[in-house]
């Protein structure tokens, strides 16, 4: 038989949450964020339960290819644009929107021979200093893309550092409001935390479009702030196994390697077929949550490549065979979010979608 270890991506968390990100941001159109391989869910395992939206975002051409192999004719837009000339031929072969933050990418549009003018968003850098045009050259930026004919229509874009902080966002949007004031063209703002945060409530912050990525897979943008719970959202993947093994431990008994972990008093601990080959946390401490049988206990020792040891005390019950929730949907309507895992690891519930490995079986539910 086949290992005991999946993973499943579910249609409804994903329809759920982009109706989260839609009244979250009320009249304005929703960009779902699919880089990364849709966070690691796989760009065709979601797009049936994201093609609601009004566009898809991502970084690459191969990307863009599939997306239209799987029927969408709705505008994508490439967040990080183009990376050399020839990139615009395929711009105008699959109609795709981009970003333009930087003036090598002006000279390529304006060396481009096509019959076909193009969309793009010009970035302003309001403050997290990767990509964009500063301030002060933002307006010229503006003025030679709109001299092209190779240009159809200039969207006006930024990205916000703080989302998570009024302050933050204030800083941003006073910035960018003052260089865009008078300039046409649509408006696009807001990632996940903004949204969530402010879209409701500040027009002017969720603008024509949203970008809406880490919220609609069903993590909080702003872990441990709010959980998942507080905004609504649903995970959209859960990655499950089963326990292979039981083992009864005496007081001084050590697990795993390094023995970092020896047991206080006489327990009962299972081994689950799941470890870091797999994408779950090399680095996840003991105390990391998890669910045995539905029922919430937590890590024991290191995580091996293939192995991982869990606490049954609070799942009495529990015998080889049993189901265990390294993340996502447990049996008996439990949850257990992904931003928890992630927390106790140290790290963000992205990553952990993102490394999800190629050797775990995956099925849409």
């Amino acid at each position: 038989m086949p290992r005991p270890i999946q993973a499943v991506i579910h249609r409804e968390a994903l329809e759920h949450n982009l109706a989260r990100a839609r009244a979250g941001a009320p009249g304005a159109k929703v960009w779902a964020v699919v880089k990364a391989n849709a966070y690691g869910h796989g760009i065709e395992r979601v797009y049936p339960g994201l093609r609601g939206a009004d566009g898809f975002a991502l970084l690459d051409l191969a990307e863009a290819e599939r997306l239209r192999a799987l029927g969408w004719r709705g505008p994508i837009l490439l967040l990080e644009g183009c990376f050399e000339p020839r990139d615009l031929e395929a711009c105008s072969r699959l109609d795709l929107w981009h970003t333009v933050h930087c003036e090598a990418q002006i000279d390529w549009l304006a060396a481009h021979k096509t019959g076909a003018p193009q969309h793009v968003l010009l970035k302003l850098n309001s403050g997290m200093n990767r990509l964009g045009f500063s301030a002060a050259a933002y307006r010229g930026a503006w003025q030679r893309l709109s001299g092209l004919a190779q240009v159809d229509a200039i969207g006006l874009m930024t990205h916000f550092s703080d989302a998570d902080g009024s302050a933050g966002v204030s800083h941003a949007m006073a910035e960018f409001d003052a260089v865009t004031r008078d300039l046409p063209g649509e408006r696009s703002l807001c990632n996940s935390a903004a949204l969530l945060r402010f879209g409701a409530e500040r027009p002017s912050v969720r603008g024509d479009w949203v970008r809406p990525g880490i919220m609609l897979y069903g993590s909080s943008p702003d872990h441990p702030a709010h959980s998942v719970a507080h905004w609504d959202l649903k995970p959209a993947m859960t990655l499950s196994a089963k326990l292979i093994a039981t083992r009864e431990l005496q007081v001084g008994d050590s697990v795993g390697y390094g023995s970092n972990f020896t047991a206080p008093v006489p327990m009962r601990i299972g081994v689950v077929a799941c470890g870091y080959a797999d994408g779950y946390p090399r680095v996840a401490p003991t105390g990391t949550p998890v669910l045995v049988d539905g029922v919430r206990t937590r890590t024991v020792g290191r995580v091996s490549m293939d192995m991982i040891t869990v606490d049954l005390g609070p799942a009495i019950n529990a015998q080889a065979g049993g189901a265990v929730t390294l993340w996502g949907h447990g049996p008996h309507g439990s949850v257990l979010g992904i931003d928890e895992v992630a927390h106790a690891a140290g790290t963000l519930g992205y990553e952990l979608m993102c490394a999800l490995a190629p050797r775990v079986p995956v099925r849409i539910e």
